[in-house]
């Protein structure tokens, strides 16, 4: 008789809604992990603390107003560290307790402490007293998540080198900062302390930014940025980084040298399984601490699964909620159906941008006919009130059949406003129905009707001419 029908190692999104899952279906879950970290990495140093960080800077800096009342209006003149820490602080603190009650009020049993496989139905918790207590179990899934990856090269101190995880904890809102990686996190990163007033320079060794992205958005985001007084060092590498009393001195490959007070490394993640014992298992993990799985999430042991970023790609805490509750399913012998392929990306850089479906390079490199249909922010009512006059909406939409083949946006509520989009391509819908849609006035989910209209302007010329 095991102690548990399933155990979960790690308490952040995958693994939350993998053992509340497995609870309703009257299964004997437990979740380990260590006391300071409930929620994991996404609501102690990731995606919660920072998306929150960014509602403090959006507001303290007044910078989304600054349309309306002028580029010198701020709502606070000298901001500090303490007030961003205030509301991140704030948020954290009521996030846990959610997570809490959510899984005591399933009966999921909370053990504090961290896991490491005895073998493939065991693992041993260290509380922290010095003492390891034995759980047993039926089956398992690791959650164990992933931290910054960081360079061997480079001598972090928290405080002039950190890393993504760090950089919340700053003593103070640095003049100058060198972000190295132009992926999502660095991005977010250099667009809220550039909202703050720092000077940053983003260093990335590629030629571009965030190129899974559609290139206008992108190009969008690049010209907000650069008004923003950030710089940009496409094609370079930082060879070392030199501290110094007063600030740090990046070192580039090229020669060239910047001076900082801060330097922020965003050089992807490292799966959080060197203390897992995963040998004990029968188990073992990539370079990256990555462990491989199959469709329904199960690794090479079969009573053994994996979710979330631990398992690499697309590592986001949207399609990790969903791994997690589906590889319980599996685990129980529930039946499942497969993750949808529609999932939509969101970047919460200041504009943030969001999409779904097809960029317009996928499907010109595929050779697939589409039409553009565009709404900008300026033209609305909305747009003007909230005082967005840079946001833009953009549909792809098969000539042939009016299908929606990809859904774009970049500026205010992009993350909220696209999930429209993705319910109307989820349902097999067409351009038409956004054209015969009607939408609350004034909202920017007119922006759709707007995008419609123009595609199918477009799409009629065309067939006029032809036929």
């Amino acid at each position: 008789m095991y102690d548990y029908d399933l155990v979960v190692l790690g308490s952040g999104p995958s693994g939350q809604k993998a053992a509340i899952a497995a609870a309703k279906l009257g299964r004997r879950v437990a979740v380990v992990d260590r006391r300071d970290m409930i929620g994991g990495v996404c609501i102690n140093t990731g995606t919660v603390p920072s998306k929150t960080l960014r509602e403090a800077v959006l507001y303290l800096t007044g910078l989304s107003q600054r349309d309306l009342y002028g580029s010198s209006y701020r709502v606070k003149e000298d901001i500090t560290v303490s007030d961003l820490a205030a509301r991140t602080q704030h948020v954290i603190s009521r996030q846990t307790d959610v997570i809490r009650n959510q899984l005591a009020r399933n009966h999921v049993a909370m053990i504090t402490g961290t896991g490491r496989f005895a073998d493939a139905h065991s693992v041993w918790v260290d509380g922290g007293s010095g003492r390891e207590s034995r759980v047993t179990f039926d089956k398992i899934i690791i959650a164990a998540g992933t931290r910054p990856a960081r360079p061997d090269s480079v001598d972090f101190d928290e405080r002039t080198i950190v890393d993504s995880d760090g950089v919340i904890n700053l003593e103070a809102v640095p003049r100058s900062m060198v972000v190295v990686g132009a992926g999502v996190i660095g991005m977010e990163y250099a667009s809220m302390f550039a909202g703050l007033g720092t000077k940053v320079t983003v260093v990335e060794r590629r030629d571009r930014m965030l190129d899974f992205c559609d290139e206008e958005i992108v190009e969008s985001l690049k010209y907000h940025l650069r008004d923003l007084s950030v710089t940009f060092r496409f094609g370079e590498e930082v060879a070392a980084v030199e501290k110094h009393p007063t600030a740090a001195l990046c070192i580039l490959k090229s020669g060239k040298k910047i001076v900082a007070d801060t330097v922020m490394y965003s050089a992807g993640r490292q799966g959080q399984t060197d203390d897992l014992g995963l040998p004990a298992a029968g188990l073992e993990a990539d370079a990256r601490g990555r462990i491989a799985v199959d469709a329904n999430y199960r690794t090479a042991v079969d009573n053994i699964y994996a979710v979330g970023d631990v398992i690499g790609f697309p590592a986001l805490a949207s399609t990790s909620m969903e791994q997690g509750r589906l590889a319980a399913q599996h685990a129980c012998g529930e039946p499942v159906r497969e993750m949808h392929e529609l999932q939509p990306i969101g970047i919460y850089t200041i504009p943030e941008i969001s999409f779904v479906g097809q960029t317009e390079e996928a499907l010109t490199e595929r050779s697939t006919p589409f039409e553009v249909g565009v709404a900008r922010y300026r033209e609305l009512a909305r747009g003007q009130i909230v005082g967005d006059s840079y946001g833009m909406l953009k549909l792809l939409v098969s000539p042939s059949d009016g299908r929606l083949l990809g859904v774009h946006v970049f500026g205010t509520g992009a993350t909220e406003i696209v999930h429209i989009g993705q319910a109307v391509m989820g349902c097999g819908g067409t351009v038409d129905y956004l054209v015969d849609a009607v939408f609350n006035y004034p909202t920017l989910a007119e922006a759709y009707k707007v995008a419609a209209l123009d595609a199918s302007n477009k799409i009629r010329n065309i067939t006029r001419i032809e036929g």
